[in-house]
């Protein structure tokens, strides 16, 4: 466990030396720009692409969905719609392996769940940082569509913040949109930068659309993780609200001193619940808690999830561009006992 959450921790950090070039080949120079960033990505990437099969084997190429190695000890991360069937579990490697795995743990909210691989040998991939990718910047995603074996498609980041339900119906925030072409047998897999580091997992496309593909951004795996290898879901504090990421003025950035250009716009404020008892509403901006700035869905539940469960938090938020506070007990069923709204 605390190797997989040194391997978490490092691909937080920004600050470390970008991976090595992967050493070229004679045939390199018949290579334009493009397609050697690609066929590096797919050398470094494709060890660590995995095929997931859960259930009776079935005759034919066949297989449940996709996944990918994160330690070298075998744990590995896909989707929860692929692993949610149960029953016995199947890795099928790079290598040509078959290897049994198990379910660590799945979070449906997410789309997310993490495995163990019962092989030795893993080759695991790099973990990026979501949070820095661009609209149009070039990415790579590897899977197993249909059965074949780590097939590798290209394209760029469509767009960034869509907001895609998820199976469990919870809404997944923060996602990823991208016309890298991904099929059925994709979902689990991963989507990676130019470098080859993991910034998404495969998760969706829009039947009968070309091109509207959606990855769950790493950023969210990386606090759903810890909480599945200690408890084999997530446990979530709930406020009773939908946000979305949301572009603050420059006016209104400098005025509060904000060091990020965003906050979390409140969508659906639920009825009764700890927002709405703490005076929250739809159309607030949230840009702190406990005092630390919340400039993304995703921080915002990672500040959330770093305490415990049955506790009071501090909430600074924007109405009519007037900066408010107002603090909320938070409990996992969904009650809380607020203080009155305060400027």
């Amino acid at each position: 466990m605390l190797d997989l959450i040194a391997v978490l921790n490092e691909g937080a950090d920004d600050t470390q030396p970008a991976s090595p070039p992967i050493s070229a080949g004679e045939d390199d120079e018949a290579l334009d720009a493009y397609s050697r960033i690609v066929t590096s990505v797919a050398g470094r990437l494709g060890p660590a692409s995995i095929g997931i099969r859960v259930g009776a084997k079935r005759p034919g190429p066949g297989g449940s969905g996709s996944g990918v190695v994160i330690t070298g000890d075998g744990y590995a991360l896909t989707n929860a719609h692929v692993v949610a069937a149960g029953g016995p579990m199947e890795a099928l490697l790079d290598d040509g392996r078959q290897a049994e795995a198990a379910l660590v743990g799945s979070d449906a909210e997410t789309d997310l769940a993490l495995i163990r691989i019962e092989a030795g040998g893993l080759s695991p991939a790099e973990i990026g940082d979501s949070d820095r990718l661009r609209v149009g910047q070039l990415v790579v995603a590897i899977g197993n569509p249909l059965g074949l074996q780590a097939t590798v498609t290209a394209g760029v980041v469509s767009a960034l913040r869509r907001t895609l339900r998820s199976q469990a119906g919870a809404p997944i925030e923060d996602v990823i949109q991208t016309d890298a072409a991904l099929n059925p047998g994709n979902s689990g897999g991963p989507l990676v930068d130019s470098r080859g580091r993991v910034v998404g997992i495969n998760t969706a496309i829009i039947v009968g659309a070309q091109g509207l593909c959606f990855a769950v951004p790493v950023n969210t795996a990386k606090w759903v993780i810890p909480q599945l290898l200690r408890h084999g879901r997530v446990i979530r504090p709930r406020m009773g609200l939908s946000g979305a990421t949301f572009d603050l003025p420059r006016r209104a950035v400098l005025a509060l001193g904000l060091a990020h250009s965003s906050g979390v716009h409140l969508v659906e404020v639920q009825p009764d619940g700890p927002a709405a008892r703490a005076g929250l509403r739809p159309g607030d901006i949230l840009i702190k808690l406990d005092g630390e700035e919340v400039a993304t869905v995703d921080a915002l539940r990672r500040r959330l999830g770093l305490g415990t469960a049955d506790r009071t938090v501090e909430i600074a938020y924007l109405r009519d561009w007037q900066l408010m506070r107002t603090s909320v007990r938070l409990r996992t069923d969904g009650e809380a006992q607020a203080s009155p709204t305060r400027r």
